[in-house]
This record gives C-alpha cells, sequence and structure tokens, in this order.
C-alpha cells in the first residue's frame, strides 16, 4: 500500500513539471527582453505567439516534450520492471515525433536525442549513440527516476536507473550530471526532505554522475547549482531574473538550464507555483528549466500546494493523466 502522504509528494512532482512546462511554453526560445516587451509579467498559463518558431498554434496550458517524454520515461520503468530498455526508449523516442510531425507541431527532438536517434536508425547500438548528448533533455525527462527509486542511501544503485534513462541519448559526464541533479533532488523531496535537501542531494548526486559516462568538456554543473543558489540572494524578483539570465544562462546546454531551475527554486522559496511562473519570464529554454524547477518543488511540498484550477487546466487542455503511473512508480520503493 502507497502512503499517502509519500504519494502526494510524488503526484506533485509529475504535476509540477507539467505545470512548470505549460506555464514556460509560451516563452521558449525567447529572450528575456522579449517576455518582458511582449508579456510584461507573465502571471499564469498564455498562448503562444504566432510567431514562435517552436510553439506556435499551442493554447494556453499546453505541455511540450518535457511532459510527454517524462510520461514516455515512466511508463518504460513500468513495463520493465524498473529499468529502461535503451532500444526501446529509442523507438518510443522516434514514435513521439513522428506523432508531433503528423499533428503539424514544431516542438519535436531536441538537439542531442535527434542526433543520437539517427545515429540509432543507421545502425549504432543503442548503448554507443548517446556518447556526444550534452542538452538537458535527460534532465527534463528523468523526474520518473526520482519518483521510483530512493537516492539513499544506495546512491551508485540509484545512479544505475539514471544511467539507464540517459543513455541512448546523453551518455556524458555532462548529460548524466545534469539529469541526476534532478533525479536526487526529486527522490529526496518524495521521500520527505525539504528544500534544502534536496539541494544537498542534487549537488552530491551531480558530483558523482558526472564520473559516468562519457567525458565532454564543460563547467561542473554540481559546483553550478551551489553557485546559483547563492547568486539570488538579497535580490528582488526582476533582478534575480536578469542575474540568471546573464550570468548562468537558459540555453538548452546542461550548464545552463540545470542550474539555472535551481535558482529560481531558490528565489522562490521552493513555492511550486513562484518557481514556475518565475521560470517562465525568464525565456530561453523556459518551458524545461519550468519543468525542471516545478517538479522539484512539487516533490518537497506535494500535489496539495499546487493550485487546484491549474491543475484541472492542464486536464482539460492536454488530457493528461499521472495518478495511475504515480502509483505503479512507487510500487519500486521500500
Amino acid at each position: 500500500m502507497t502512503d499517502t502522504s509519500q504519494f502526494d509528494r510524488a503526484l506533485g512532482a509529475f504535476y509540477g513539471l507539467a505545470l512548470g512546462d505549460a506555464l514556460g511554453m509560451p516563452t521558449q526560445v525567447m529572450s528575456r527582453a522579449d517576455v518582458v516587451r511582449v508579456y510584461g509579467t507573465l502571471r499564469g498559463f498564455e498562448s503562444a505567439q504566432p510567431d514562435n518558431p517552436v510553439s506556435a498554434g499551442m493554447p494556453a496550458g499546453s505541455v511540450t516534450d518535457d511532459t510527454d517524454q517524462a510520461v514516455i520515461v515512466a511508463r518504460l520503468l513500468v513495463e520493465g520492471g524498473g529499468h529502461v530498455d535503451p532500444l526501446r526508449f529509442a523507438e518510443e523516442l522516434l514514435a513521439w515525433e513522428k506523432e508531433m510531425k503528423a499533428k503539424g507541431s514544431f516542438d519535436l527532438l531536441g538537439p542531442s536525442t535527434k542526433a543520437a536517434l539517427d545515429s540509432v536508425a543507421r545502425g549504432t547500438d543503442p548503448k554507443e549513440a548517446g556518447r556526444y548528448g550534452t542538452t538537458n533533455g535527460a534532465a527534463m525527462r528523468v523526474t520518473p527516476v526520482g519518483i521510483a527509486f530512493a537516492c539513499a542511501p544506495d546512491t551508485e544503485r540509484f545512479l544505475d536507473r539514471v544511467v539507464e534513462s540517459c543513455q541512448v541519448t546523453h551518455d556524458t559526464t555532462v548529460g548524466i550530471a545534469g539529469a541526476a541533479a534532478v533525479a536526487a533532488a526529486v527522490s529526496t523531496g518524495v521521500a520527505g526532505g525539504s528544500l534544502d535537501d534536496a539541494f544537498d542531494a542534487a549537488i552530491s548526486l551531480s558530483a558523482a554522475g558526472a564520473r559516468r559516462g562519457h567525458w565532454i568538456a564543460g563547467a561542473s554543473i554540481s559546483a553550478r547549482i551551489g553557485w546559483a543558489r547563492d547568486l539570488v540572494v538579497g535580490l528582488d524578483e526582476d533582478a534575480a531574473l536578469d542575474r540568471i539570465d546573464a550570468l548562468i544562462g537558459t540555453s538548452v546546454a546542461s550548464q545552463e538550464s540545470v542550474p539555472a531551475a535551481f535558482a529560481v527554486l531558490a528565489l522562490a522559496d521552493g513555492d511550486p507555483w513562484r518557481s514556475a511562473l518565475l521560470a517562465a519570464n525568464l525565456g530561453g529554454d523556459s518551458d524545461t528549466i519550468g519543468a525542471i524547477a516545478g517538479a522539484i518543488a512539487g516533490s518537497v511540498h506535494g500535489f496539495a500546494a499546487l493550485p487546484a484550477t491549474e491543475v484541472r487546466t492542464l486536464h482539460e487542455v492536454n488530457d493528461l493523466e499521472l495518478e495511475p503511473l504515480t502509483h505503479q512508480l512507487l510500487t519500486h520503493r521500500p
């Protein structure tokens, strides 16, 4: 029997991801300056502007690839008895993109994932295809791993699960470090940890994750998460967002978007709605930054802390039902 409070935190993580994703959808690939010019301060779900090259035509409250691919990871974990088969994952991601193209969507596979899956299609072993993947695709969809498994005390076993979710597309020191940070923070929240506990776990497991996979030159995500937390101390929200944009960065690079998500968490003191809104106002890869921040904040504060009206909108706009998957993921926890 699943513990009710644990289920609330796990569901908070999954819906927090979707909430941050949908809030950031209209501002993705916009500069911080353009977000301010077009929206002023984003205060809730908005439709995408018709000239947005990725999300044009998407109605307010729509989720993007972040949520869709996290659901794929969750399904594969359930079907695989707690394991993600790399070839099956590659097939599922290619099928997802085909479906998106059929709908006329421009919200397709990210650069690392696309390159890896093209390599698989050419005959590369799925266990070798992800050796150059450094962007945030693995981090954006890893939340189900954090829901399903405890990151302590057996951190190496936990990292094995993280690596499985990264391998086919992001089997690099940078890709795994970013995913490990997010998964560890979510796992800690689901286990009842505080925001500070989630930060500590992210910093520790990200450093450990950077010792896995193929080496890629890049700044330490672990160190940048700790730095990002300190960077926003004492600033008002607009000044802090400008500083995150200027100094941390909001691109698809794991070394930017993952620490940026932790910066908005620190700025909002872990409040799920505020964290996701702040991410949306950053621009850049705002849907992914929001998805990561929302998942971690949701894991710490639980589903009950998410705004009910906005959760209903997520259900209505996306036909999203994450409760059954969340129950099944939690069967892997002690």
